[in-house]
């Protein structure tokens, strides 16, 4: 098999890997062909595969946070094309056997794209780029690190860092190139060399008003320069910005514009782990004037967090990750939404980061209030249904009466609801209440739960609900302790 076909067959093989969403039929059909394909030839492997991804993998992630729940995302490029939001993140996987890598470090083979119109349901478009397909590339460093991508003249130029072949003297590092395609979802064709005059990683590139477009990057410090109309080549010398902390890693530009002020953005260790903080200026390349802090550090000391911050549909949003996925090792990443508000004098408002994330969830989903927006003091607590499977994701425990979950944002349409589904898990039986806007709340629904030693699914009737959008609150009210997968409401 060629380089080409390789690469190519490559791509196929990783869209095989994510396959948590597909039914289990077709989960055991795939892996009964991926043994038995070996002794065909590459195209016509290639074409099979194509065929049968092409239906399975385009299908809708569930909402919340983190927003992706199949694999390990990381450093969200969010971008606005078309009027619908896409997401251009790094994909973290754990290092594979017998490659000489760090098994301690970052690992990422290729990207992902993800698209979404309400911010709540994500298509996974599959992979556009992998280390195999650039010529520059060192195919085996692992080192896809954080991309963007931007639009201009109809065309889709998606930049990506990664180490560089050794040159004559055995030397490499980073470098940073560009691939080119007519959609955001690709395909996208690398160009044959990284860009001249770049050393480094997380690009990131702003077009001004007046069409100027700037490359950003980093490496010890944060740099910018002009990029030439083609969006291939530099078009003046890279400039260090200055008047940035000088103490600690900075990385992870981002830079946008709003009302007439630039806003340099990016991660900087202060203390132990990164921040997220932000400087302000009158020009794309500054000066600047470090003006305060976006998000504090991860409670959790996950060491790194990377973002992008723009608008959507009159809402700013802030995109960023945490290893909520993997609270053991947080080079496992996973990516999240949180809106983000300015003040009168422009200032950032700092955002706390939350589980609920962003977007309204219909009422006949799954709705999982583990991804809550408030916990009771006592008798709540959220842990991983199965913490050696982390994707099949978490559950709600209460443990004592009166404890509760509250998730916020529920939209019950405009057709009444009268029933609720919920996947639970009762030992000796309990009650629950299902309660509106506050743990005293209009009451909606009581749930007696029979005993039982397995998860299972219940079906109760409700009070007839209101048209329109409400706060949902699971309380507690027997002494005997209720595990909660999800929940749903029926006509």
């Amino acid at each position: 098999m060629t380089n080409k076909e390789h690469a190519s067959c490559h791509r196929q093989k990783l869209e095989l890997l994510n396959l948590k969403r597909i039914s289990a039929p077709f989960q055991s059909f795939i892996t009964s062909l991926k043994l038995a394909i070996s002794d065909f030839k590459p195209h016509f492997v290639c074409s099979i595969l194509t065929i049968i991804i092409s239906d399975a993998l385009f299908t809708p992630l569930a909402a919340q946070n983190p927003i992706i729940r199949d694999q390990f995302t990381a450093d969200p490029s969010a971008r606005v094309f078309n009027n619908k939001m896409y997401v251009f993140p790094s994909h973290d996987i754990r290092a594979p056997q017998g490659k000489n890598l760090r098994k301690d470090w970052f690992c990422m083979e290729d990207y992902h794209v993800f698209s979404s119109e309400n911010l709540s349901d994500w298509t996974d478009h599959g992979s556009i780029l992998s280390q195999y397909e650039p010529a520059w590339v060192d195919s085996a460093s692992y080192s896809m690190w954080a991309p963007d991508c931007v639009k201009r003249k109809g065309k889709y130029y998606f930049y990506f860092p990664a180490n560089t072949r050794p040159d004559q003297n055995g030397r490499k590092g980073f470098g940073i190139g560009v691939a080119v395609a007519d959609r955001p979802e690709g395909p996208y064709l690398p160009q044959a060399e990284a860009i001249r005059g770049v050393h480094g990683i997380d690009p990131n590139v702003f077009i001004d008003k007046d069409g100027q477009a700037y490359l950003y990057w980093s490496q010890q410090h944060i740099y910018v320069a002009k990029l030439k109309e083609n969006m291939f080549e530099l078009d003046s010398e890279p400039y260090i910005i200055p008047n940035l902390p000088e103490k600690g890693l900075k990385e992870g530009p981002w830079v946008f514009e709003r009302e007439g002020i630039y806003y340099l953005t990016f991660p900087h260790v202060e203390n132990k782990t990164e921040r997220l903080e932000y400087a302000v200026g009158k020009h794309p390349m500054g000066p600047f004037t470090m003006s305060g802090v976006i998000m504090d550090e991860s409670p959790t000391a996950c060491w790194t967090n990377h973002h992008s911050i723009l608008e959507y549909q009159g809402q700013w949003y802030l995109f960023y990750h945490h290893n909520d996925y993997s609270p053991d090792f947080d080079k496992n990443r996973s990516i999240r939404i949180d809106s983000l508000f300015f003040k009168a004098d422009g200032s950032i408002q700092k955002v706390r980061p939350s589980l609920r994330g962003v977007g309204l969830t219909p009422a006949n989903t799954a709705i999982q209030p583990d991804r809550y927006s408030a916990l009771s003091p006592e008798g709540a607590l959220i842990h991983f249904i199965d913490k050696s499977s982390p994707f099949e994701g978490w559950k709600t425990q209460l443990n004592k009466p009166g404890g509760w979950v509250q998730y916020n944002a529920v939209d019950f349409g405009n057709k009444k609801k009268q029933r609720v589904q919920i996947r639970a898990l009762a030992p000796q039986g309990g009650i629950l209440e299902l309660r509106l806007n506050s743990p005293d709340g209009p009451l909606l629904a009581n749930l007696r739960l029979p005993a039982g030693s397995d998860w299972a699914n219940y079906d109760f009737k409700t009070k007839k609900t209101k048209a329109g959008k409400a706060d949902l609150i699971v309380l507690l009210r027997s002494a005997t302790e209720v595990e909660i997968d999800w929940l749903r409401f029926q006509p």
